[in-house]
């Protein structure tokens, strides 16, 4: 089993704790967990979990971060998150790492279709949809080897079914778990060739609709 050094960056949210109990049970893979405030994280494993506590805004605190460093990770949020991927972008050229996987949303390409696509819109425009647009295109124009994720609206159902869509293709359900989400980049973590250069929406099958079922 070969193992790969994980920095994983808002190593807090729910996903990416997801994410961290599925590498720790399945792979070999060490793993560099950043975020703001360190006290919010328990280890589980010592041995394969580095607490790093630090802003993502901050190159140089990435730049440390990224010492032997396979593949990034980034499980991002926030007003500021087109400056938070500018910041990864540059540390990442910095420390030469090459691996970025993005968590952003659905409806940056506005590739929703139909009503939901309008819902979508209402509930998440005005400062959400455009600056995580903002910040998918940063990380396009890299030369990095990215992949953006953009989720369904999530759920913490206890469920992993997902299907993809590529960018360029109209978005596909309403609703994906939060369990999905995080199998889907363990996978990517496996296979720095899979989705290379790629924006992938990933959606539940069978929820097509006006609204996802829970709100």
């Amino acid at each position: 089993m070969t193992m790969t050094t994980v920095l994983i960056l808002g190593a807090n949210g729910k996903i990416a704790k997801l994410a961290e109990a599925e590498l720790l049970a399945q792979t070999a893979d060490q793993l560099k967990l950043f975020l703001r405030n360190a006290d919010r994280l328990t280890v589980t494993d010592a041995s394969r979990q580095q607490v790093i506590e630090g802003d993502a805004t901050d190159p140089a605190a990435l730049v440390s971060a990224m010492d032997r460093v396979d593949v990034v990770y980034a499980n991002l949020a926030g007003k500021n998150i087109e400056q938070q991927a500018k910041s990864v972008v540059t540390a990442m050229n910095q420390a030469g790492v090459q691996r970025l996987i993005w968590i952003s949303t659905l409806g940056i390409y506005d590739e929703v279709p139909g009503n939901f696509g309008k819902w979508n819109h209402k509930m998440l425009d005005g400062g959400y949809l455009e600056t995580y647009a903002a910040a998918a295109k940063v990380i396009e124009q890299s030369n990095l080897n990215y992949t953006i994720v953009r989720p369904a609206w999530l759920s913490n159902r206890d469920i992993v079914s997902y299907e993809t869509t590529r960018k360029g293709e109209p978005f596909k359900g309403t609703e994906v778990s939060r369990k999905s989400i995080a199998d889907f980049i363990v996978q990517l973590i496996a296979d720095p060739d899979r989705a290379s250069r790629q924006s992938i929406g990933v959606n539940q099958p069978g929820t097509d609709g006006d609204k996802q079922s829970f709100y």
